[in-house]
C-alpha cells in the first residue's frame, strides 16, 4: 500500500459555534470531495468517514443548519473531532471523575 487515502466519493464540511446547529459550510463529489479533504489536512482538521451519514448530508442545501433527525449522528461526529484534536466543546466545564 502506498499510504495514500482512496479518492473520495463525497465529502462534507461542517461549521459548528457551539450554541447553533452545525451548517454545511463545503460539499462535493470527486475532484472537489478531495479539494475539501486535502483543505482540511492542511488545516489540521479531523476527518471522519461514514458514508452513510456524507450521503444524508450531501442533500442539505449549503449553509444550512443540519436537520434535527441527524442531531445525534452529528454529535457523535463532532465529538470524535473534539476527541481527536484534544479540545473540549464551548462552554465544556469538567465535572470532574465519577
Amino acid at each position: 500500500m502506498s499510504g495514500e487515502r482512496p479518492k473520495p466519493d463525497i465529502a462534507i464540511a461542517l461549521q459548528y459555534d457551539g450554541e447553533n446547529a452545525p451548517r454545511i459550510t463545503a460539499k462535493g463529489r470527486s475532484e472537489l470531495a478531495e479539494r475539501i479533504l486535502v483543505l482540511a489536512d492542511v488545516h489540521d482538521v479531523p476527518l471522519h468517514e461514514d458514508p452513510e451519514l456524507a450521503a444524508l448530508l450531501s442533500q442539505i442545501p449549503l449553509g444550512d443548519e443540519i436537520p434535527e433527525a441527524l442531531y445525534r449522528a452529528v454529535a457523535e461526529v463532532i465529538a470524535f473531532a473534539y476527541l481527536l484534536s484534544g479540545k473540549r466543546p464551548p462552554g465544556y466545564e469538567s465535572q470532574g471523575r465519577y
